[in-house]
């Protein structure tokens, strides 16, 4: 006894059944209509998403003797025999079992016959990306200009090994991933017409594991029909494919969202002699935090392809909570997700994990932290400086029993918000030999503007005395090398000539080599001070803000670093 499954049973016969494509039938149907359809079709994206289905589709619009505004009648046996791949004018070709330039030469040679029959003759060559380098150069001729008689339509899920010299030469189509809720619905369609009974939910269950695709959708609804006698649960469904139940997920996720760790103890039995599989579950964990916090965040609920019923539950589970809380969970979900796959008992780790979610501390808006403690923290004046990045360590109070986001254990590492803050700064006025270290500095970088190499070697010598228009320089022992190079007459003519023209005529310079030159301010050393300075400057401000104090405040935390905010 022959069956035909569903997959290839409910194949669509035209544009009108083509599901979850509607850019692509809206395109060709245009093409058609105006006459503008390419001689050179490439259909690429996810497996199962319709690009077979579409190029037969389109052999039918253009060879169907019936059709009416290209709509075929897939009655007449022209339809037929190009449904059933058996038509003598539509050559479907197996990119990957006649990848050789042996099976491209016979086609180039067959290409310019007429077709037995009507006005046209089509190539469909699937998997197209698996032709070899020389079948592809072989192709590239007849592609770019077949006869007027011949339309090519290739298929592939793998754009990106496609030359680009074959790219070039057809109009490309990208197919989508269908969405979870466009499958479910053609799920449901298909049990209502074959007589199967339903829960919604368990259709919800077999679409989300096609991930995108309509076949592999198709092909467990047929699994799961023959589990179940046609009388489709969605307990029996969960257990014929081996996944999370929804239920359970859905109530441990209330029990961690609402800090509650006996229910999460509870929710962890369950899923113990559910059988389930702690990666996946953690993976699934994930995606409904994410979920979450785009339903928290926006009031776009295309971004979460949910059944309404899980929609309404997420939005009333994240109601008491704060945009920060759900990220918090996030990643102390994704840490541990990372943490598992070292684990040599999973299941035991993702207890630990889940627990630890459950006793995580509360999270407020950080927009909100200053309002409610900073009437006892003095105020920090603030004035224009560069932003500063704070991060901390966080180290929960309470009954807290791990760590926060980014660490499963011992201290971890969280980004604060950024806060503009600089100190008020009134420099004393520098001393005369101070005042000569400055001047020299900026001499050596308006050298450096103009000789790089020759404002490096005297980054690396300090002024000894300045008088009378003469200025010498020292070097300290342990840059002896430098002062071999330096002190020539070569470089010291050069060297006055510079002095000269940025501070005047009539300077002599002398280069000495001292050890008391060794404990000079160069100006290499004075833009570390400079720069040592700073940094100290901007860490007393950041301390002493109200914003960083409160969050100190809430987290229990210290300041471990700080980081120049990027533009």
């Amino acid at each position: 006894m022959s069956y035909e499954v569903i997959a290839r049973r409910w194949r669509p016969q035209d544009f009108d059944g083509l599901v979850g494509q509607d850019h692509i039938r809206t395109t060709l149907r245009n093409a058609l209509k105006n006459g503008r359809l390419h001689h050179a079709l490439l259909l690429t994206g996810p497996r199962g998403t319709g690009k077979t289905s579409t190029a037969r589709i389109l052999a039918k619009s253009i060879r169907c003797p019936n059709a009416v505004d290209f709509v075929p009648c897939n009655k007449c046996a022209e339809c037929e025999e190009i449904a059933s791949g058996r038509s003598l004018n539509v050559i479907e070709i197996d990119g990957a079992s006649n990848n050789g330039v042996d099976a491209i030469r016979e086609l180039r040679d067959t290409v310019a016959y007429m077709p037995s029959s009507g006005k046209y003759k089509l190539y469909i060559i699937d998997e197209v990306h698996m032709l070899s380098t020389s079948a592809f150069n072989a192709l590239l001729k007849t592609l770019e200009e077949p006869p007027e008689h011949v339309y090519f339509v290739m298929a592939t899920t793998e754009a990106h090994k496609i030359p680009n010299t074959i790219l070039s030469r057809v109009q490309r189509f990208d197919f989508r991933r269908i969405p979870t809720r466009v499958i479910a619905a053609h799920l449901q369609m298909i049990c209502e017409r074959d007589g199967h009974k339903f829960d919604s939910e368990a259709l919800w269950i077999i679409a989300r594991q096609g991930d995108g695709s309509m076949r592999d959708a198709q092909s467990l609804l047929d699994q799961v029909i023959n589990f179940t006698n046609g009388d489709l649960k969605r307990d029996l469904v969960v257990s014929t494919l081996g996944l999370t139940d929804r239920g359970i997920l859905l109530d441990l996720m209330t029990a961690i969202t609402s800090r509650q760790t006996a229910a999460t103890v509870e929710g962890l039995k369950r899923l113990h002699a559910s059988g389930a599989d702690a990666k996946l579950f953690l993976l699934d964990l994930m995606e409904q935090l994410r979920n979450a916090l785009l339903l928290k965040v926006s009031n776009d609920r295309s971004l979460v392809d949910l059944p309404d019923s899980e929609q309404e539950a997420l939005i009333a589970m994240s109601t008491a909570l704060t945009a920060e809380d759900l990220h918090l969970l996030f990643d102390m979900t994704l840490k541990g997700a990372q943490d598992l796959s070292r684990a040599s008992d999973p299941f035991l780790v993702m207890e630990m994990i889940l627990l630890r979610l459950s006793s995580a501390p509360r999270v407020g808006s950080f927009a909100g932290l200053n309002a409610g403690s900073s009437a006892a923290v003095p105020a920090t004046p603030r004035v224009n400086a560069p932003a500063a990045h704070v991060v901390r360590n966080y180290a929960p109070t309470g009954n807290s029993t791990g760590s926060t986001a980014g660490q499963s254990s011992g201290s971890s590492h969280a980004a604060a918000p950024t806060a503009s803050v600089a100190p008020v700064h009134t420099p004393k006025p520098p001393s005369p030999d101070a005042a000569i270290e400055h001047q020299y500095k900026e001499l050596v970088e308006k050298i450096k503007q103009v000789n790089g190499l020759v404002g490096a070697q005297l980054e690396n010598c300090s002024v000894v005395r300045l008088t009378d228009k003469h200025l010498v320089l020292g070097v300290a022992q342990k840059h002896k090398f430098l002062f071999e190079k330096i002190n020539q007459g070569d470089f010291k003519k050069k060297l006055v000539n510079y002095v000269s023209s940025f501070w005047g005529p009539g300077y002599t310079v002398d280069i000495q080599l001292s050890s008391a030159a060794g404990e000079a301010l160069t100006p290499k050393v004075l833009e570390e001070k400079h720069q040592l300075s700073k940094q100290e400057e901007v860490r007393k401000a950041v301390e002493a803000h109200p914003l960083v104090r409160s969050a100190q405040n809430v987290f229990k935390s210290e300041i471990k670093s700080i980081k120049e905010n990027p533009k």
